[in-house]
């Protein structure tokens, strides 16, 4: 039962498209790292004041290091230039898939408008559309024929 129900799930295009998905959104991720890191974080170190932002932290408890300088115990600290950085990538990726989002639903938009024909209407709503007319039409009529008996 449970081979059937991933076969049907495979089979029906779900799983090849949450793969493309994942794929994409992976690639997409280190080039958003790549625009925080390398693009946007050096023009705004150096605004203020030379500060790597990434390196900033509140230290609660220094390392612990022997006579040949070996750490025996780990820098205990907040890192906030990292949560800085961290919702940058945010922001970025935030911003950037409601501009896709946003002009994808146009096209969908555009592409679904019957009356639009500068664009190829999708065979599905071209017949939904008619049969809708139809369908008033066939009210309009119903409506008048139904008066006249009264």
């Amino acid at each position: 039962m449970f081979f059937k129900e991933f076969k049907e799930f495979a089979v029906k295009g779900n799983m090849m498209d949450m793969a493309i998905g994942i794929i994409i959104g992976a690639s997409f991720n280190k080039v958003i790292d790549v625009l925080v890191k390398k693009v946007l974080m050096p023009p705004l170190s150096l605004l203020s004041g030379g500060i790597d932002l990434e390196h900033m932290r509140i230290v609660l408890k220094d390392a612990i290091y022997n006579k040949e300088g070996n750490i025996i115990a780990e820098e205990v600290a907040i890192q906030y230039g990292a949560l800085a950085e961290a919702f940058t990538d945010f922001l970025i990726i935030g911003l950037t898939v409601f501009i896709v989002v946003k002009g994808m639903n146009r096209l969908r938009d555009r592409a679904q408008d019957t009356k639009d024909i500068t664009v190829k209407t999708p065979k599905d709503i071209e017949l939904l559309t008619n049969l809708t007319q139809l369908m008033e039409e066939q009210n309009k009529l119903l409506r008048s024929s139904s008066s006249k008996e009264i």
